[in-house]
C-alpha cells in the first residue's frame, strides 16, 4: 500500500510505527499538524503542552519511564526548549526521544529565520534531515532507533516545504511493540548535580564519537554517482539540486550531525569540483571546510530566504543571487479576518495614540495599515516584559501611554511570568489579553484555557481572570472584544494608575465559531458620504465603489458592527441574513 502524505503526516506515521507511547508539543507553523496526525492514527496519547520547554520536560519523564516519545515544535520553539535539551543530552534517555523541529526559511509565518542545525552542534545531539515525505517517515523510525542505541535525544529537522508538501510513502510498517514501563533509580544518570554532570559530560563525548563512526555506514547518507562536478547537500535542497542537475554526482546527507567524515573525504577525493548546496546558514560548508577539504559554498546573499530551483542553479553555476518579483502583481499583505474580534480593540488603541507592545499571534497583524496600532513584536510572551521595561525608563508623558497586548494561548505559554514580574517589581501598566478562545494562528488548537484537550475531549479550564488575580493584579475586568466604548473607558481610567491592570477582551474567533454573529450589515448609499472612515478598520468585507462610496460584501460580513460604529453618518446598519 502507498499513501500520499505530507511530511508532517509522514513523520507522525513513522513515530506511530516506531511504537511511540506519547506525543507532546506546542503548535507552531509549519509543525502543527504532526501531533493531530499522530492522534488520528490511534493508540497513542498526544497532548498540547503549555509551551515547548514543558513539552520536552514531559518527554524526558516519559522516556525515563521506558516509553518512546515524539516532541513537536517550530524553530523558535526550540529556543524555548533549549534549556532542558542541553542537559537531556547529558542525562541521556531510556525510551527514544525524537524532537521534530520545523524550520521556516523565508519566514512564511515566523518572526525570524533560524537554522536549527546549530542546536545539534551546540547541544551535542544527532540531527536527521529528511528531503521528502518518504524520508520523513523513514528518518523518524531511524531517529528512535539511534536515540536508544546512543542514549541521546535526536532532532528531526523538517522545513516548510518538506512539512507541507505531499508525496508517496511506501514500505509502511506495523506498530512496534511497546516495552514494559517502569522507572529504575539511577541518580548518576538522571540527577545533574555538578559531580554527576562532569561524568555524564565525558560520556556524552564518547556517545557522540561512537555515533560519528556509525554515520559512515548509515543508509540515510548515500552517494549517487554522476559527473565529475559534484554536489554535497541535504534536506529540501537535495530536491532542487536533482531538478536542476540530475546528472551530477551527489553526496546526499541524511544525518547532518555528526557528519560521516570518511565518506565526505572519499567523495571529495573522487571529484575535481565539489559544491555544497544547503538552505540558510553555511552549516555543512563550515563543517566540511574544517576538515581541510577544498569545496565551494554559496555566496552570502543566498543565506537568507528559501532556496528554489532558480537560486540553486545560480549557486551551481557561480552566478549572483537574484529574487525576481513580478512587478505587475499588486502586494497582498495579510489582514485580520472579517469580523475578527481583535479589530475593534486596535481601533481604540490607535485612537488613543498608545504605545502598544505586542506578541506572537493573529493580533500581530494589528501593526499593518490601516490599523497601525502595534509597535513591538519580539517573541512569545515578550510584550508584557517590554511594557515593563518601557515604563521603567520613559518620561512620564509617554510612560502612561504604554499598554501590552497578548493572546490567550500566548499568555498561558509564557505571559504569566511576565505579569508576575510586573506585579513583583511594582510597575503599573495595562495588559490586554485578547482571548479568542483558541490558538488561532496555527490552526485553532486547544490550550489550557479552552477547556478542551488536543483530542477535543473536556479538560479542566484554566481561569484567566483568577490566574491574573492570583498573580497579584487587583484590577481585572472582562469585556466583549467588540465593545470599544467600554475598552476606551477602562484604558482612560487605568493608564494613569501606578498599579497594574488586566483587561480580558473576550470573543470567539469567527473562523472557529461561525455562528456566533447572526447578522450582516449593509451600506445605505443615499446616506454614504464617501468619507472612508469605515475603511479605517481594515475589514476585507468593505470595498470602495467607483464613486468613492463603500459597499459591504454580504458573503464576507460577520456582523461585528465595527464599521457601523465608525460611520459618522449612520449609513451602515444591520440586515438580517437570508
Amino acid at each position: 500500500m502507498i499513501l500520499l502524505l505530507s511530511g508532517n503526516e509522514a513523520a507522525a506515521r513513522g513515530a506511530w510505527e516506531a511504537g511511540v507511547s506519547l506525543g507532546t508539543g506546542y503548535p507552531g507553523t509549519p509543525s502543527s499538524e504532526i501531533l493531530p496526525a499522530l492522534h488520528k492514527l490511534g493508540g497513542v496519547r498526544a497532548q498540547w503542552c503549555v509551551n515547548e520547554k514543558v513539552a520536552l520536560e514531559v518527554a524526558s519523564g516519559a522516556s525515563w519511564a521506558g516509553g518512546r516519545v515524539l516532541v513537536t515544535m517550530k524553530h523558535v520553539g526550540l529556543n524555548v526548549a533549549s534549556d532542558p535539551l542541553f542537559t537531556l543530552a547529558y542525562t541521556g534517555i531510556r525510551g527514544g526521544v525524537v524532537i521534530a523541529v520545523a524550520d521556516d526559511p523565508g519566514m512564511h509565518s515566523s518572526q525570524n529565520e533560524q537554522d536549527s542545525r546549530h542546536y545539534a552542534r551546540a547541544a551535542k545531539v544527532p540531527l536527521l534531515e529528511p528531503a521528502d515525505s518518504q524520508e520523513a517517515r523513514d528518518f523518524t523510525r531511524l531517529a528512535f532507533a539511534l536515540s536508544e542505541e546512543f542514549d541521546l535525544p535526536v532532532i528531526l529537522r523538517l522545513s516548510t516545504r518538506v512539512s507541507h508538501s505531499r508525496g508517496p510513502v511506501k514500505r509502511l510498517g506495523k506498530v512496534r511493540p511497546r516495552g514494559k514501563m517502569g522507572f529504575v533509580k539511577d541518580p548518576l544518570k538522571y540527577v545533574m548535580i555538578p559531580a554527576y554532570a562532569r561524568l555524564r559530560r565525558l560520556s556524552l563525548d564518547r556517545r557522540l564519537a561512537r555515533l560519528a563512526r556509525r554515520a559512515e555506514t548509515l543508509a540515510c547518507n548515500r552517494v549517487e554517482e554522476g559527473e565529475q562536478k559534484a554536489i554535497i547537500t541535504s534536506g529540501i535542497a537535495y530536491q532542487y539540486c536533482r531538478e536542476v542537475n540530475p546528472a551530477a554526482a551527489c553526496l546526499k546527507l541524511g544525518l547532518v550531525h555528526p557528519l560521516p567524515e570518511r565518506m565526505i573525504r572519499d567523495f571529495c577525493r573522487c571529484h575535481r569540483s565539489v559544491t555544497v548546496v544547503e538552505e540558510l546558514d553555511p552549516f555543512l560548508e563550515t563543517e566540511i571546510k574544517s576538515l581541510g577539504l577544498k569545496i565551494k559554498g554559496k555566496a552570502e546573499s543566498f543565506r537568507a530566504g528559501e532556496l528554489n530551483p532558480d537560486r540553486v542553479k545560480n549557486i551551481l553555476l557561480g552566478r549572483p543571487d537574484f529574487s525576481p518579483t513580478p512587478r505587475s502583481l499588486p502586494p497582498r499583505p495579510p489582514v485580520l479576518c472579517p469580523g475578527c474580534p481583535h479589530r475593534a480593540v486596535y481601533i481604540v488603541l490607535k485612537k488613543l495614540r498608545l504605545i502598544v507592545t505586542g506578541d506572537i499571534g493573529c493580533y500581530t497583524l494589528g501593526t499593518l495599515s490601516p490599523l497601525n496600532a502595534l509597535d513591538t513584536c519580539l517573541c512569545m510572551g515578550a510584550g508584557i516584559g517590554q511594557m515593563e521595561g518601557l515604563r521603567a525608563l520613559l518620561p512620564p508623558e509617554q510612560r502612561k501611554k504604554v499598554v501590552a497586548v497578548i493572546g490567550d494561548s500566548t499568555f498561558v505559554h509564557s505571559g504569566i511570568t511576565g505579569l508576575i514580574d510586573v506585579v513583583y517589581n511594582g510597575w503599573g501598566g495595562v495588559v490586554i489579553i485578547l482571548d479568542n478562545q483558541t490558538t488561532a494562528m496555527t490552526g485553532h488548537q486547544h490550550h489550557p484555557a479552552t477547556g478542551r484537550s488536543l483530542e477535543g475531549e473536556p479538560a479542566p479550564r484554566l481561569d484567566l481572570e483568577e490566574i491574573c488575580r492570583a498573580s497579584g493584579v487587583k484590577r481585572v475586568e472582562v469585556i466583549s472584544s467588540y465593545d470599544g466604548s467600554c475598552l476606551e473607558a477602562f484604558l482612560k481610567d487605568s493608564l494613569g494608575r501606578d498599579e497594574p491592570s488586566v483587561l480580558i477582551a473576550r470573543a470567539p474567533c469567527v473562523l472557529l465559531f461561525k455562528g456566533s454573529l447572526s447578522t450582516v450589515h449593509q451600506v445605505e448609499l443615499d446616506l454614504c458620504r464617501a468619507c472612508g472612515r469605515c475603511l479605517e478598520c481594515g475589514c476585507p468585507a468593505l470595498s470602495r465603489l467607483s464613486d468613492g462610496k463603500v459597499e459591504i460584501n454580504p458573503r464576507l460580513c460577520r456582523g461585528c458592527s465595527v464599521c457601523a460604529k465608525l460611520c459618522p453618518f449612520g449609513a451602515i446598519h444591520k440586515r438580517s441574513e437570508k
